[in-house]
């Protein structure tokens, strides 16, 4: 049996894997965000270890047996969290989280101070990113900055504190901008140019490695047998796409989650900063992956219920089958925007609206917004050269056929959505621990799931997608302006 933790933004999964890969249980547990200023986001750590502990009381409750038998765990979870810890690894503040956009102007400073970056890191510095955010505590915090003895990611502070170790592995930490993505290592240089010792990071493992193992007294209090063994795991979308099989070049995935991610492996590291397209390690040895990320997906779709008071499910049913483009256009830079504009002070905009502008009509534009948004993602990563040519297609977003239809004919691109519901990160979490377990080959474990009715692009709604992502495109420039 294999246990499988996804800590996310809005909550912590965990699902309970058996040796024919079968979910035999899950549970969930809700978390929240702090938002104390604009473009601030945060989490406390605490907060975390009080959601995994629900849900492994619920497992303990609900499957006693199962749980016990757990021989490995993996650790999926959110990017590019800063975790602040001091000498004694207490926790120094509030994380600060991937869509966090503060740290702006710490981004072309680090450029400026290390023109190398770019080329050992394969990416554009990005306010989500962990180093920026480090140059900003140093900026507005140097007290915290003082004080501060380790930095850990989301997922390897919750091993922390599973295990006692302080361990990283290489998905989750190329997107710290400290990793030289290309050698699977932490870069001296990087961390010199954000005033770190190599002291500072945890120990790098690959995904499928062992990397610690869990607390004797923890394995007792979960009515575990023997304490398992902890896998390095992986950032979140490397782990859906061990989940899904997406391990070989050219296999790809869209997922509309809260943020909408377009991810495509590739044979070997290839930077694209030029497009902001994120460059980072695979989980699994020796593979690599490209992503283009829009921050704003399910996300956007769950602000617009906000506002129109009503339930996603009652919303999207509300629009019918679409035959056309809606009159409006909904640019989805809530939290600003990565690829391809990586401009962290943008924001959205519903633009084309009338006096008979109906709700039916904004919640398409919403969902057309975050298609188009993908699009720009897709067209960034073929200009670097990896060709795509279907994708499958999971998150939140993804439980709406009818999104799915509008996102095949905006990406021009067939869609292979899943013929059961996913599990996300969890479940290829739970596949790492197996591979670290085990020792098998990844291909024998992380297969492919059986996937529903390819979906294809209409041609006379593609066409007419096209026209509108032109429009979809000019508007940049002027919300770009009114940000200053």
């Amino acid at each position: 049996m294999y246990l499988g933790l996804d800590l996310g933004t809005s909550g912590l999964k965990a699902v309970l894997v058996d040796d024919a890969q079968a979910v035999v249980g899950s549970a969930t547990a809700p978390l929240t965000v702090s938002r104390p200023h604009p473009g601030w986001s945060e989490q406390d750590p605490a907060q975390w270890w009080s959601a995994l502990e629900q849900v492994l009381d619920t497992l303990k409750t609900r499957h006693p047996a199962e749980l016990a038998a757990v021989r490995g765990i993996g650790l999926s979870g959110q990017q590019h969290g800063a975790v602040l810890l001091d000498a004694d690894d207490r926790v120094l503040r509030p994380c600060i989280l991937w869509n966090d956009t503060r740290a702006s102007a710490e981004c072309a400073a680090l450029e400026a101070a290390w023109p190398d970056l770019r080329r050992v890191a394969g990416n554009i510095a990005m306010p989500g990113f962990t180093a920026p955010k480090l140059l900003w505590v140093r900026r507005h915090e140097p007290e915290i900055f003082s004080r501060t003895a380790r930095i850990l990611l989301p997922k390897a502070w919750l091993r922390l504190a599973l295990t006692g170790e302080a361990i990283e592995e290489m998905s989750d930490a190329s997107g710290t901008l400290w990793l030289d993505v290309a050698a699977r290592t932490w870069s001296g240089e990087a961390l010199a140019a954000t005033g770190l010792l190599p002291a500072a990071m945890p120990r790098l493992v690959e995904g499928s490695q062992e990397a610690g193992r869990l607390r004797p007294d923890l394995a007792r209090l979960w009515g575990m047998a023997s304490p398992p063994l902890l896998a390095g795991g992986a950032g979140d979308n490397a782990a859906g796409a061990v989940g899904l099989g997406a391990i070989r070049p050219g296999d790809a995935f869209v997922s509309l989650g809260t943020s909408g991610v377009l991810f495509a492996n590739t044979d070997g590291a290839r930077p694209y900063p030029e497009g902001a397209v994120h460059a980072f390690c695979h989980a699994l040895p020796g593979r690599w992956h490209q992503m283009g990320v829009t921050l704003s997906a399910a996300a956007s779709l769950a602000w617009w219920a906000g506002i129109a008071g009503m339930d996603e499910a009652r919303l999207v049913a509300e629009i019918g089958p679409v035959e056309r483009p809606s009159e409006a256009l909904f640019l989805p830079y809530l939290a600003g925007e990565r690829t391809p504009h990586n401009d962290g002070a943008v924001r959205g905009a519903f633009a084309g609206l009338s006096a008979g502008t109906e709700r039916a009509a904004l919640t398409q534009a919403v969902m057309e917004g975050v298609a188009f948004s993908l699009r720009d993602s897709l067209d960034a990563v073929r200009a670097s050269g990896t060709r795509i040519e279907a994708a499958d297609v999971i998150g939140g977003g993804s439980r709406s056929g009818e999104w799915i239809r509008i996102l095949a004919s905006v990406l021009d691109l067939p869609l292979r959505p899943l013929a059961e519901g996913e599990h996300g990160g969890a479940f290829g979490a739970a596949r790492l621990a197996r591979l670290a377990v085990t020792g098998e080959a990844p291909e024998a474990v992380c297969t492919p799931p059986e996937r529903g009715a390819m979906v294809l692009p209409e041609p006379g709604l593609a066409e007419a997608y096209a026209e509108r992502l032109v429009r979809y495109r000019a508007l940049y420039p002027a919300l770009k302006a009114l940000a200053g």
